[in-house]
């Protein structure tokens, strides 16, 4: 992400991925207050709307962090509610490699939007960050996660054991990687940028 006091907003065939805000606190602790979508994320569920107000503005602050990153809010182009959110975050300058995590509310789900929000926040991020790696950690149990991911190309490199903890025990997780070199958007703009 280049230094930029404009949050980067998205465009894609259905959807616009923008700057989650204040006014999204509701739909955020929706979300994110809900036992059973927040079983795979990695935390415990929100427990009030003041705990998703600070939730976003932790998300704001990764724009300003050492290792900064970007959350997007996920909505179609006609509705101003948020489906989910998709960030990259956890950016490491040196290494050219970051983390992607995601999250769809359950009435949003079967549809390709997520799908369709991570080609493009990759596409992004390849682009706009130098990425040369994008890393995923997803629960074992979490097959919907993994299928997707599986499909756009990303490989499995392993199990972490007992590395998360939340709902009160312990979860392994595995993780997963894209390079640069397998996404095939990012090779389109690498042809673009140097014809330019």
């Amino acid at each position: 992400m280049r230094e930029t006091t404009a949050f980067p907003s998205i465009q894609t065939e259905r959807l616009l991925l923008r700057e989650i805000v204040e006014r999204d606190a509701e739909q955020i602790f929706a979300m994110h207050g809900d036992p059973d979508l927040m079983r795979w994320f990695g935390s415990d569920p929100l427990k009030d709307l003041a705990a998703a107000q600070g939730l976003i503005k932790r998300f704001a602050s990764w724009r300003l962090d050492e290792n900064p990153g970007a959350r997007w809010g996920i909505q179609t182009s006609e509705q101003n509610q948020l489906l989910g959110t998709c960030g990259l975050f956890k950016w490491d300058r040196n290494w050219r490699k970051c983390m992607i995590g995601y999250e769809l509310s359950a009435h949003a789900r079967k549809q390709g939007f997520m799908r369709e929000t991570l080609a493009a926040v990759m596409t992004w991020g390849f682009a706009q960050m130098a990425l040369n790696r994008i890393e995923a950690m997803v629960h074992p149990d979490n097959q919907d996660s993994l299928k997707l991911l599986r499909q756009l190309g990303f490989v499995d490199e392993g199990r972490l054991r007992q590395v998360g903890y939340w709902g009160g025990q312990y979860h392994d997780m595995l993780q997963l990687s894209l390079l640069r070199s397998e996404w095939p958007a990012a090779n389109v703009l690498e042809t673009n940028n140097s014809s330019n």
